[in-house]
């Protein structure tokens, strides 16, 4: 009989110079609740290499897999290709437009980008940083759509950094919401009939949510989850056996 397989998700841990133990106790505790532990981007505060070494010095206590996106921090010192070889020599696996599978289960990954929702998306029309800025986020979705069409499983599970919907930001200021995410993440979640997507980014938005077609997405930012009082520093979700 088919297992079940039981997720472990979470975002903006902000691993810093002086984090060193500091989430021991979670990638413990994530590998007696789970099969798979999900990052989901702003892995560090400043993007610096040496974070990373910390964060895979307590990772180095998970007996499960670890699969991570990038976020804005992580990005902001320019050190994304060191950090993702630092992460993936520690055995966290960093999805980028890539994939990975576990007990027939499919996992697809992108960092996102923003750009705003709905009818409030903004168009690639104007200046030369605007058509960039909205490039980016295109960009981003088309690197996740073309690594949704190489998965040939059933469920189908997408990490992210940035929201795709606007529901699971909803909390923030609605000035920022522009910079949290963007629609145009949600049309290959759609596409592809995503099972389930988890993003982190907006620490004072909504656990939960859904898209147009009703794919279930959770906004797993550990400042939100500490938030809600969570019983645990990332949220659970279960995948039930066929």
């Amino acid at each position: 009989m088919a297992k079940s397989l039981k997720i472990a998700a979470v975002g903006d841990i902000h691993v810093g110079e002086h984090s060193l133990g500091k989430y021991r106790n979670l990638f413990i505790d994530a590998s007696r609740d789970a099969d798979i532990l999900l990052l989901c981007g702003d892995l560090t505060i400043r993007g610096y290499p040496s974070e990373a070494k910390i964060l895979v010095e307590d990772a180095s206590h998970c007996k499960i897999p670890i699969l991570a996106v990038l976020g804005n921090h992580d990005c902001e010192e320019k050190n994304e290709t060191k950090i993702t070889s630092i992460l993936e020599a520690g055995n966290i696996r960093v999805l980028n437009g890539t994939t990975y599978e576990l007990q027939g289960v499919g996992f697809a990954g992108v960092k996102g980008f923003c750009g705003g929702f709905d009818k409030y998306v903004l168009s690639s029309w104007g200046e030369m940083a605007i058509k960039d800025f909205v490039l980016e986020c295109v960009n981003e979705a088309l690197k996740l759509e073309k690594a949704m069409e190489l998965l040939t499983t059933k469920h189908k599970v997408i990490i992210m950094h940035y929201a795709p919907i606007r529901q699971t930001v909803e909390g923030e200021p609605p000035e920022i919401f522009p910079f949290l995410g963007c629609s145009r993440l949600e049309e290959p979640v759609n596409r592809s009939d995503a099972s389930v997507v988890f993003h982190g980014h907006a620490h004072h938005g909504t656990l939960e949510g859904k898209t147009s077609l009703d794919i279930p997405v959770y906004n797993v930012s550990l400042p939100l989850l500490q938030q809600r009082q969570w019983k645990t520093p990332y949220y659970v979700y279960e995948i039930a056996a066929e």
